[in-house]
């Protein structure tokens, strides 16, 4: 541990954040399951549940998140929306169905109670879509000053197909590395509402439900062995989490990661850099070689991906490490997060 005093890097995604897991979480709850650090547990339930079921191949998938983002409403979306896309989304990571989700609300006291039927209603629509049913939940309310308006948790239950493995560990030499679509919409989304910034064209928080883009790629290349959905840290500290996990290297073209004009005309203005930036109805995939075209293809043929891309591949070289190859063909090494780039925007 970097830090004797818990600091808002801790929740960023990255280093710090890494750090307080591997060195505090993961030394007292660690098991093969959690060690994994991928965006949902999968598991085969325990012999005595599965008596009766008519496979032995029954994996579930189960996810937690908290959603603590300012403000709770914004262009594409509300904290409503995210809890619900975002639950989906890390269950999709593992390629399960999503099934259940249970939901907690932190309220503080003077909420208007027509903000939250109007988060209610957001998430009610967004888990109708995609199949999900709300279960179980709780509610808690805080003093005034306790809590900002709203926080809400969540835990999602998938179904796992037989023969789904998705996983860092299954990355090998030679993959491509696709992304879904444009970086950085979200994050910037919510960074210029919050600064009051104003642009010729609306910028939209790209908050979706993935596990439609998800089953159609799979169905089209099954040999893709990683997917992961680059929130907090952005692109970089997802393919960051990659590598470390693969124990492999990822070189990917600067010119070829799509970022909409407006998303890095905003971050120069603040002096950001779009590949740490949040996206939450985007995608980073590592697929066979030769499947990726099956796979641009599938996902430039649904919805949310049209402007899906391939920006990379893995490598034996500089294991552990990202490295990015620019225009001029020089290359730099893309580390993951140390510090705050944006508070809370997930």
């Amino acid at each position: 541990m970097s830090e004797n005093r818990i600091q808002l890097a801790h929740g960023s995604g990255g280093q710090l954040s890494r750090e307080l897991i591997e060195g505090l979480f993961l030394e007292y709850f660690g098991n093969p399951i959690l060690d994994e650090l991928e965006d949902a547990a999968v598991f085969h339930p325990p012999n005595s549940l599965r008596r009766g079921l008519e496979t032995g191949d029954l994996q579930l998938a189960v996810s937690t998140d908290s959603y603590v983002i300012t403000p709770p409403f914004f262009s594409g979306g509300d904290i409503g929306k995210l809890a619900v896309c975002g639950t989906v989304n890390d269950l999709a990571m593992r390629g399960a169905q999503p099934l259940y989700m249970s939901v907690g609300f932190i309220l503080e006291e003077g909420l208007p109670l027509r903000d939250l039927e109007r988060i209610v209603r957001s998430m009610a629509q967004i888990a109708a879509q995609v199949g999900l049913e709300i279960v179980a939940g709780d509610t808690k309310v805080v003093n005034r000053g306790g809590a900002d308006r709203i926080f809400i948790n969540t835990a999602g239950i998938g179904l796992v197909p037989a023969g789904v493995e998705l996983s860092a560990r299954k990355v090998e030499v030679g993959d491509a590395v696709l992304v879904s679509g444009t970086l950085g919409d979200h994050g910037m989304a919510i960074m210029i509402q919050r600064e009051g910034l104003a642009f010729e064209s609306e910028l939209k928080s790209d908050c979706a439900p993935l596990n439609g883009l998800v089953a159609q790629l799979l169905a089209a290349a099954p040999r893709t062995h990683c997917l992961r959905d680059p929130t907090r840290g952005g692109l970089a500290t997802a393919l960051n989490e990659i590598a470390r996990q693969a124990g492999l290297g990822i070189e990917i073209q600067e010119m070829s990661i799509p970022v909409r004009n407006e998303v890095r005309a905003a971050c120069e203005l603040l002096g950001l850099d779009p590949l740490y930036v949040a996206n939450e109805g985007k995608l980073v995939a590592a697929v066979a070689a030769d499947g990726a075209p099956l796979a641009m293809a599938a996902m430039r043929d649904h919805p949310l991906g049209k402007e899906a891309a391939i920006i990379g591949s893995v490598t034996e070289e500089h294991p552990g490490r990202v490295v990015v190859r620019t225009p001029l063909g020089v290359r730099r090494i893309l580390d993951m997060l140390v510090g705050e780039q944006l508070p809370r925007i997930c």
